[in-house]
């Protein structure tokens, strides 16, 4: 009969570290992460990193909060940081994804948590994640009050990871944000985006290794794209944009003249721009309007890519788009322009007639 039991125990004790866990450089990462933290903190945070559970007081200036919480990733753009060895930027994605989907419905971010999975921990290559994540987290206003470092020995190859991100906000409940107020003859108001952000990537990968054969610095680099003020390796790692202090600032001075927000992520311009409308309603955008990125425009050209395609794949050149009332089109823009944004008055909404989609592109 047969038996799963040893006959002996191995000469050498073994350890987690034989395993393929190194629970010291778990410890020297989170030494490494203590500060970058402690520069998001807010006073409403509870304690500090390293507790079972991150603690985080309401903000007493709420009246009526209601709290509103997102999750994201950063998706393939992370084949693209392992292949070009960049790992600065990639958290401030991740951070970007979740704070401006939940500002969408007017809310303020208040803290964010990160996961961080690999097959072996790197310490330098997960502090340059976690520094981009604390970045992204200053740009935003947010605590970064917790996470989690799984090593995973055979579940990922060696120099790669994954990466997930949370984050909560609270909106006054009279305040939000919910579509319901847009109206026929409202004006639509396109933020610039800095970039693919953070979608597309399977597609941008793909162009990127029919035109430069592999994707390397030196391959990318050797490329030049006309209007371009970076090389192509910096272009297609370019962070998100965070929209969040911009926008609260415009909601402050301009609460009942935005109507609603949509940030431009999966799905692109036609597939994200109804989910803040009216069923009735109908959004028609003149591409003349804005400045598709000259990246945008070699990739289109590159891969063959049909218009269409660019639409409901990529933001085109938009992160954020804002409705709100015509006569205050000029107002909003003006005050968004005043806090950093580049501001295109892009189309407006009108009533839907039947079959016909909500986003339309001339």
């Amino acid at each position: 009969m047969s038996s799963d039991k040893p006959s002996k125990a191995p000469v050498i004790p073994m350890t987690y570290r034989d395993a393929g866990v190194d629970i010291d450089a778990g410890d020297a990462l989170v030494d490494r992460i203590k500060p970058l933290a402690k520069k998001t903190m807010r006073p409403e945070v509870l304690g500090g990193i390293g507790g079972f559970g991150a603690l985080f007081e309401v903000p007493k200036k709420y009246q009526d909060p209601v709290l509103v919480s997102g999750t994201d990733g950063v998706g393939t753009k992370l084949k693209l940081a392992f292949a070009l060895d960049r790992h600065d930027t990639v958290g401030i994605d991740l951070v970007a994804m979740s704070v401006n989907d939940i500002l969408v419905q007017a809310a303020e971010p208040l803290f964010f948590l990160d996961y961080f999975a690999c097959g072996r921990l790197s310490v330098d290559t997960a502090a340059s994640v976690v520094g981009g994540i604390a970045k992204g987290c200053e740009l935003s206003g947010c605590a970064l009050i917790g996470g989690e470092t799984a090593e995973m020995p055979g579940m990922y190859p060696d120099g790669e990871y994954d990466l997930a991100g949370f984050a909560v906000g609270a909106v006054e409940r009279q305040h939000i944000l919910d579509g319901s107020r847009v109206a026929a003859g409202d004006v639509l108001l396109g933020l610039a985006s800095s970039g693919f952000h953070s979608n597309g990537y399977s597609l941008v990968r793909k162009v990127l290794e029919y035109a430069c054969g592999r994707i390397s610095t030196a391959a990318l680099d050797s490329i030049r794209i006309e209007d371009a003020d970076q090389p192509l390796s910096s272009l297609v790692m370019a962070p998100t944009r965070i929209y969040v202090k911009p926008m609260l600032s415009a909601l402050a001075a301009h609460r009942d003249q935005i109507k609603a927000m949509a940030h431009i992520t999966g799905g692109g311009l036609t597939g994200n721009v109804p989910r803040v409308l009216p069923e009735q309603l109908t959004a028609v955008l003149h591409e003349a309007s804005w400045t598709l990125p000259p990246v945008m425009r070699w990739l289109q050209v590159q891969g063959n890519v049909p218009r269409d395609e660019m639409h409901r794949v990529f933001n085109c050149g938009l992160g954020m788009v804002v409705v709100v009332g015509a006569e205050h089109a000029e107002s909003v823009a003006a005050h968004l322009t005043m806090q950093g944004e580049v501001v295109y008055r892009i189309g407006e909404i009108r009533v839907r007639q039947s079959g016909e989609p909500q986003t339309i592109v001339f």
